[in-house]
């Protein structure tokens, strides 16, 4: 599989990123173990994960996700050749916190991670949402501690809005503190419409776009494929997408997908990787074929024409 840089961390990438939200959840063990090894096979080596995953699934406490990477890493003795990601800030009760990431939950947090995935360094930790009750230096310097001992190697931020990130930038700057190199937040080709709320999650419109390339940030977008929506007709797109904006950018990403002999998945992943910024996709898929699927898109080029007929369909820029 391609690689890209991870931002101006020197890191270097998976250009797919495997999302293990459901495996030891909804995902049952042997399944999750097949779409590791098929990833793995395939070349693909960057894999994200939460504290937090899956504690919504029923009969689930949060870790389960943790826990099932960390046994197939042991299995596979391949520790050394991934990137891990990991999280902290929203509600898990394996590690009995609640939602926020003052230095005491990120302290416990990362400590509980670290046991469950059986790994002595986290590659990347993030904090998951945006805590706005806790200080802001407070949880920076709590995400340096761990990096100064080695624990994780970079730092990451998710569903936090460029104003935020700004001050975060600024203010471990000024402390000599590790930084964020990256921002993870829900970004597909259709956008969604103008007002339209995802709290506590993150979108990404232009402006983000803007400060992302400003900063050398990477972007790492989550729910690209809308959950099956672009594909399946058992799949609704969420009412935040519904529009004439996203009729017309479905009309363009079904034609350029026949012209390209591609799936529309495999389009707009392509799309992702091949804008400007680029964006690394966080992929999840339930079966093998639908990993086969995704894993084909970084070699689907794109040409100027289809990238530039795919990026100007509509007729406003995206909105949070």
């Amino acid at each position: 599989m391609k690689t890209t840089p991870l931002g101006a961390s020197g890191a270097a990438v998976s250009a797919l990123c495997l999302g293990a939200m459901y495996f030891g959840s909804k995902n049952p063990e042997d399944r999750s173990i097949e779409l590791l090894d098929r990833y793995r096979e395939a070349g693909g080596r960057f894999i994200d994960t939460a504290n937090a995953y899956a504690r919504w699934v029923p009969g689930c406490r949060g870790g389960e996700s943790e826990l099932l990477l960390g046994r197939w890493m042991k299995a596979r003795g391949n520790r050394s050749e991934l990137f891990l990601a990991s999280k902290v800030g929203f509600p898990s009760p394996v590690d009995g916190l609640e939602f926020g990431a003052n230095a005491r939950q990120i302290e416990i947090a990362c400590e509980g991670s670290l046991r469950r995935l059986g790994t002595d360094v986290i590659d990347l930790y993030y904090v998951h949402a945006d805590d706005r009750v806790s200080p802001l230096e407070e949880r920076l310097e709590a995400f340096d501690r761990p990096a100064k001992a080695g624990k994780i190697r970079f730092a990451g931020a998710s569903n936090i809005m460029e104003w935020r990130l700004e001050e975060a930038h600024w203010t471990a700057g000024r402390r000599g503190w590790q930084e964020y190199c990256c921002v993870q937040q829900r970004y597909s080709y259709v956008r969604p419409q103008a007002g339209a709320i995802y709290d506590p999650h993150g979108t990404v419109d232009e402006e983000f776009l803007d400060y992302a390339r400003s900063r050398g940030l990477a972007i790492l977008a989550y729910s690209p494929l809308l959950g099956g929506a672009y594909t399946r007709s058992d799949r609704e797109l969420p009412e935040q997408y519904l529009g004439p904006d996203t009729d017309t950018r479905l009309a363009a990403l079904a034609e350029i997908a026949r012209g390209a002999g591609a799936t529309p998945n495999q389009v707009v992943l392509a799309w992702l990787l091949q804008s400007d910024p680029p964006a690394i996709p966080v992929i999840a898929a339930s079966t093998l074929e639908q990993l086969d699927e995704l894993l084909a898109a970084p070699e689907l080029a794109l040409s100027p024409e289809q990238l530039e007929g795919l990026s100007s369909a509509g007729n406003r820029p995206a909105t949070h």
